[in-house]
């Protein structure tokens, strides 16, 4: 298990490239509980297999699930909100959720 810790600077622009895969939370609370179960169940997954141009072609291991993935959020100075993730997932799968979660808004602080 990885334990990301995990950053947002601005919770109104933490929206991913596609409206129908984004955050559409407000708040640590709501953004944790959401990347948790991006982790968790590969329904994220399978909606966005579901838009590509060949979703048969879709690598299967993009789908990889981790049903012990935990996530918290809170409210740190500055209005950053962080997030620690654990999860046994590697972070190109991490990642790749993410950015369909929240786009480029987020920053990887450290991992443990």
């Amino acid at each position: 298990m990885t334990t990301y810790f995990l950053s947002v600077k601005d919770m109104a622009k933490a929206k991913g490239p596609d409206p129908e895969l984004s955050f559409q939370g407000i708040g640590p609370d709501k953004l944790a509980a959401d990347i948790a179960d991006a982790m968790r169940s590969d329904s994220l997954f399978q909606r966005w297999r579901a838009k590509q141009p060949e979703p048969d072609e879709v690598d299967p291991s993009l789908g990889a699930t981790d049903p012990a993935a935990t996530a918290t959020g809170e409210l740190s100075a500055g209005d950053r909100h962080d997030v620690k993730l654990t999860t046994s997932l590697p972070m190109r799968l991490v990642k790749h959720r993410l950015n369909l979660l929240i786009g480029n808004s987020w920053e990887l602080r450290d991992t443990q």
